[in-house]
């Protein structure tokens, strides 16, 4: 059986895209911070028929990622990643900490660089889908170091997609606008939730789509 890694999996679109493509015949690896988290996914993915196992992994550390990689690959036919954990701090640029800033890139970019740069040794077919945000394809008021992580995910991406374009590894790209997700419950950044799609949605127009090298999804 395939089975596809999906990372930041214990909520928001990482679990809807894990519960979608569980229900489409491939084995789910979650991956995430909280285990517990990942377990109840888990859980609804074997509740439905499916099939997953659960392994917390802190992406920022390559040793640990490449340690976690090389254990699954023996253990399962790896086929897919979906690149989808991800962090995010907002308000005026002069005002964001540097230790917010060296979060996102930490998470956003190094996380997706880690298990990427992993991941794709392991497998001779297949394909690695980023989440990445509209926040990659231009610039937004009090979002310049969010932006700055998704640009460098989308720069990462692009230049894969021309590295591995004659060979049978896809590299696909995702640009998507605010869900309405708990990534927003600490933060006052988007006042009007109501205008956000949710991760059920996105996930669904995510699937239907998964053969483009480009998806974008707009708000309504």
């Amino acid at each position: 059986m395939k089975s596809i890694i999906i990372t930041g999996s214990g909520s928001g679109l990482g679990k809807e895209l894990a519960l979608l493509y569980g229900q489409k015949g491939y084995h789910i690896i979650l991956v995430g911070r909280s285990i517990e988290k990942l377990k109840s996914v888990e859980k609804m993915i074997v509740d439905n028929n499916g099939t997953a196992s659960s392994a917390a992994v802190d992406i920022t550390i390559p040793d640990e990622v490449n340690s976690f990689i090389e254990k699954i690959s023996t253990d399962f036919h790896l086929y897919g990643l979906i690149n989808n954990a991800g962090t995010g701090f907002f308000g005026p640029f002069e005002r964001t900490a540097i230790s917010d800033l060296e979060s996102m890139f930490a998470v956003n970019v190094f996380g997706t660089i880690n298990v990427t740069k992993a991941f794709l040794p392991a497998i001779k077919e297949g394909f690695v889908m980023n989440i990445i945000s509209t926040a990659g394809l231009r610039g937004k008021l009090n979002e310049a170091g969010y932006c700055a992580s998704k640009f460098a995910v989308r720069g990462l991406t692009e230049s894969l997609q021309k590295e591995y374009e004659d060979t049978n590894i896809k590299i696909k790209a995702v640009y998507m606008g605010g869900m309405d997700t708990p990534f927003w419950d600490q933060s006052n950044h988007i006042k009007d939730k109501s205008r956000l799609q949710s991760p059920a949605k996105i996930a669904e127009i995510i699937y239907a789509n998964r053969n483009q090298d480009t998806i974008i999804i707009e708000n309504k």
